[in-house]
């Protein structure tokens, strides 16, 4: 290992013009080109398919939270009834619940479930999203 080491120490201390002419004559002597991207194939198939296997698990996800956005002054009393039935909270808990927006109603729901709780709440008015 410790000559490997010595190549490596001796390259660090490389103009560029003494590095193109050692790469100049790798490829003479190894009948090799450097300008061919073998481990470049490589380098760019790892990102392609690492893309390729976010993609599903984006699709796979199964549990979503009811993220509540926004409450208009207008429609305050119709929301907090719906709030309190999806969060099943008191009636004196929904005010301080509902004080600080936005906020996760549910979390880690179906997303049936967050659909239906998102319509609920948008039918009284209210600005909500599904994450």
């Amino acid at each position: 290992m410790s000559t490997v080491n010595e190549i490596i120490e001796k390259l660090k201390t490389l103009t560029l013009l003494e590095a193109s002419e050692l790469v100049s004559k790798i490829e003479e002597t190894f009948g090799v080109d450097a300008s061919a991207p073998a481990g470049g194939a490589v380098m760019m198939a790892a990102p392609v398919a690492g893309a390729a296997e976010a993609a599903p698990k984006e699709e796979e996800k199964t549990l979503f939270d009811v993220v509540l956005e926004e409450i208009p002054a207008d429609k305050k009393v119709s929301i907090y009834k719906v709030v309190r039935s999806i969060a099943n909270i008191a009636v004196n808990q929904v005010k301080e619940f509902t004080s600080s927006l936005p906020k996760a109603l549910k979390e880690g729901i179906s997303k049936e479930e967050a659909q239906a709780a998102k319509q609920q709440l948008e039918e009284a008015g209210a600005k909500v999203k599904i994450v």
